[in-house]
């Protein structure tokens, strides 16, 4: 009983404790207020829309609506997450573009920094504007937490 209880109070600690790192991290969304550490809010805020910094939606290159997707990425809606979690990268052999649970590995973070090794330019191809830190670490943080697609 006294380890069950133990569990509990651990869980809902860590819940709280997560709980708390996104309520802060709406702090540092900067031109995208609503952005959440989830897929949908990232679709919707990030993938689809452009910015009040001017920065372009994703989907102007990455889309598969009357051309064949920059990169080989499709992040039209329906598309999207399929493209993304667990899927190899086209251009860079051993990539993959989002591992679930591990944002600094994930292809898709390296690109929106721009860090070396990636292959081609920053992303978006057309910045600056690029994200901003406090976007990418709300990417980093829905990468961190497993990628779910909700």
């Amino acid at each position: 009983m006294l380890k069950q209880l133990v569990c509990v109070s651990l869980f809902t600690a860590a819940t709280a404790g997560m709980a708390g790192c996104d309520e802060s991290l709406k702090s540092v969304a900067g031109p995208t207020p609503n952005l959440e550490p989830s897929f949908t809010s990232i679709q919707r805020e990030v993938f689809e829309a452009g910015d009040s910094s001017g920065r372009t939606p994703c989907v102007t290159c990455h889309t598969s609506t009357g051309r064949a997707p920059s990169g080989g990425l499709n992040l039209n809606h329906d598309a999207a997450y399929d493209q993304l979690a667990g899927v190899a990268a086209r251009a860079k052999p051993g990539a993959v573009r989002v591992i679930p649970g591990d944002a600094d590995n994930s292809y898709l973070v390296q690109k929106l920094l721009g860090m070396p090794g990636i292959v081609g330019r920053r992303m978006p191809f057309n910045g600056p504007p690029f994200l901003t830190d406090g976007q990418i670490t709300i990417v980093q943080r829905w990468i961190a937490i497993g990628a779910p697609r909700n």
